[in-house]
């Protein structure tokens, strides 16, 4: 099989996993009353300890108070990490001064090689108003795990892939899930998800 064959392969396995994720989480939403607060909205999230680009901790706590879009990837990501944050910084923009009213957090599931530093480096490329996160493999692991996040390292040495999630998770000033943004779901779809989390 060829480089750019693998390469397709990966991304279409990334674009279903993150379909199949997002589907499931919607899913679990609507077996109750998907309302504000639910059991099962509040099942999706949680408290968790991280570090941020800059090396100092961060909790749910620090984004509580505002609406906070989280996304889990990597930065050797080759497609939807860069896109999604791409994607983010230009919703944010979008937005005009309601942008500032949002926390958008990328969490890493792969702390091995996602430090701090790296991290920074990063983000330069995208809004700074978007924060960075990783920690050790336990913590990330917590945190995969209370957001119901899908992630699963492909291959060993230097060149490891993940498959993960793609889907942002648009969480409500309480911490509360209120919706998904799916991978590079329609501009104005997007936005009016965001505005709805503002109101939420």
């Amino acid at each position: 099989m060829t480089v750019q064959a693998n390469r397709l392969q990966v991304i279409a396995v990334t674009v279903l996993v993150g379909i199949l994720c997002a589907i499931g989480v919607l899913l679990w939403q609507s077996m109750g009353s998907g309302g504000r607060g639910s059991p099962q909205t509040s099942l999706i999230g949680g408290e968790f300890t991280l570090v941020n680009q800059d090396g100092k901790p961060i909790t749910q706590a620090d984004f509580l108070g505002k609406p906070t879009a989280y996304f889990f990837g990597y930065t050797n990501c080759p497609d939807a990490c860069p896109t999604t944050l791409t994607d983010m910084t230009d919703r944010l923009k979008a937005l005009g001064p309601d942008g500032d009213k949002f926390n958008v957090v990328f969490i890493t599931v792969d702390p091995a090689r996602d430090t701090p530093q790296l991290l920074k480096t990063y983000l330069e490329s995208f809004d700074p108003r978007i924060t960075a996160a990783t920690g050790t493999p336990a913590e990330i692991a917590d945190v995969i795990k209370k957001f119901r996040v899908y992630a699963k390292k492909v291959g060993d040495g230097d060149n490891y892939t993940f498959d993960h999630s793609t889907a942002v998770y648009l969480m409500d000033a309480r911490g509360e899930l209120v919706t998904l943004i799916d991978y590079q779901e329609p501009r104005d779809e997007a936005l009016a998800k965001m505005r709805r989390a503002l109101t939420s």
